[in-house]
């Protein structure tokens, strides 16, 4: 097969992950990427220190770990080495006080105290069916699940939510939930906080050793290994700068799709396009510290994530907020200090933090003082630690990425309706009214997150659709 050619635009876990699909299966890949350099979401920079990399965006990676892509590809034995902290998430509230969601589920249920059973109950028998309930979230979300009983189990308690009296087990739970950006309650909020909060207890939180952008390399490392090449620098903006390509993939938003496709789409999918709901936006500080964020509860320091959102109801109101284009003054933050479990991170005592606020879509304020003052609130003197720090706003995100719509990482609101028609009602979601052209970013299911899984799904429909072809395999032996 190796006369047959197929472009990727688009250089993120979902373009790299599906040019790997590709040229293991004999086809001559060429990858386009705006950037000078690949990764997308995995990519890192040496802000401040040539000695420090810093995760320019994404830094923990949960998904990474369950992945059914990834499991096959085999991170490990291609040198990536996957960092589990002790404790997975941590939220501080005021008063020196603080949930913690240990790897460890006893640990979590003894230190909750009252709330251990109900929090054991609630993700005791999700355990049981992890495999298989991260096959069917990272799927196209149109297969039956292998295990029926996990699903139930799972949807069971979706429809519920919440079931814990005090106020730690409640922020604790809702502060995951707060990963789908905009939706901390309702049934796709405790989705997210049931799926996220299984896998802390299991396959685990992990941050890659050196940096995400070790993901990232191994995956353009295998593509060029399959004689794959990357054009970087090169932003395609029209289709047709693509003509030559009988297979074109798209790991970009469905808003950048619609702009460089417009032309030639029907009517009807176009406007479908142009009406996609984008989340609220993440805006980005960087800080390198002297020393280690000097929490007011010291377990807090050994969490490789950090929820800075107070109690549920603060989360909730402030998530709202930042839905309906207000920018609160208490937003949501998220914090990982890489060097909790990674020590290759710290370098003459100085090392990198990186955290997010979650603000109003396309939001221009610069985000430095707003985040750490939030850290500051639970971390006091955080700010004497600080050597130097760069803020990125939701608004300027999307220039330095545009599948970053106004900010929006996850390239699309997670909504109930978005989940099923992602970004359009179609059988097969990676598809597009053009033959030979898919869509294959987080802009179709599974969704948000490092997992590959969007990447993998439409270029095996491509193969199967084209050539009859089931996917090769991705083991790197």
């Amino acid at each position: 097969m190796s006369e047959e050619q197929a472009a990727v635009v688009g250089t993120g876990p979902n373009g790299l992950a599906a040019a790997v699909t590709l040229a293991r299966a004999g086809l001559r890949v060429v990858l386009y990427e705006a950037a000078p350099e690949i990764g997308g979401g995995l990519r890192g920079e040496a802000l401040f220190d040539s000695a420090i990399n810093h995760d320019v965006c994404s830094a923990v990676h949960p998904m990474a770990a369950a992945s059914p892509f990834f499991r096959e590809f085999d991170l490990a034995g291609r040198g990536v080495e996957l960092l589990r902290p002790s404790i997975s998430y941590a939220h501080p509230l005021d008063g020196g006080r603080a949930a913690l969601a240990h790897r460890s589920l006893d640990a979590t249920c003894a230190a909750l105290g009252a709330d251990g059973p109900a929090w054991r109950r609630l993700f005791g028998p999700l355990l049981r069916h992890t495999e298989s309930l991260s096959s069917l979230f990272l799927s196209d979300l149109r297969s039956p699940p292998s295990s029926p009983v996990g699903a139930v189990q799972f949807g069971l308690r979706a429809l519920r939510g919440d079931p814990f009296r005090s106020e730690e087990a409640s922020a604790l739970f809702t502060g995951v939930a707060g990963h789908a950006v905009g939706t901390v309650s309702g049934l796709v909020g405790n989705a997210v906080a049931l799926m996220l909060g299984h896998l802390a207890h299991g396959t685990g939180w992990p941050l890659p050793r050196g940096g995400s952008a070790s993901i990232a390399q191994a995956l353009a490392d295998d593509i060029t290994a399959h004689g794959g090449e990357f054009r970087l620098g090169h932003r395609v903006t029209d289709l047709g700068e693509l003509a030559g390509f009988p297979l074109i993939f798209f790991d970009t938003s469905a808003r950048e799709f619609l702009s460089v496709s417009r032309r030639l789409l029907p009517y009807r999918y176009a406007r479908t396009l142009a009406r996609f709901r984008y989340a609220p936006g993440a805006a980005k500080a960087d800080f390198l510290v002297s020393e280690p964020i000097p929490w007011a509860n010291p377990e807090v320091g050994r969490a490789g994530t950090v929820h800075l959102g107070g109690t549920r109801a603060s989360m909730i109101r402030q998530e709202e907020m930042a839905s309906r284009g207000t920018l609160g003054d208490s937003p949501f933050v998220l914090v990982v200090d890489p060097g909790v479990v990674d020590s290759s991170r710290i370098v003459n005592g100085k090392r990198p933090v990186w955290a997010y606020a979650h603000v109003p879509n396309g939001d221009d304020t610069p985000p430095v003082d707003l985040v750490r003052a939030r850290i500051e609130r639970y971390a006091s003197g955080f700010s004497d630690t600080i050597i130097e720090a760069r803020g990125i706003s939701a608004a300027a995100y999307e220039s330095y990425n545009p599948n970053y719509v106004g900010g929006d990482i996850g390239a699309g609101a997670m909504t109930l309706r978005q989940i099923a028609a992602r970004p359009a009602l179609r059988w097969d979601p990676y598809t597009t009214p053009l033959h030979g052209v898919y869509l294959c970013s987080a802009s179709t299911p599974p969704g948000p997150g490092v997992h590959g899984m969007s990447g993998y799904l439409a270029a095996a429909s491509a193969l199967r659709r084209h050539f009859k072809l089931r996917p090769p395999s991705l083991s790197p032996r």
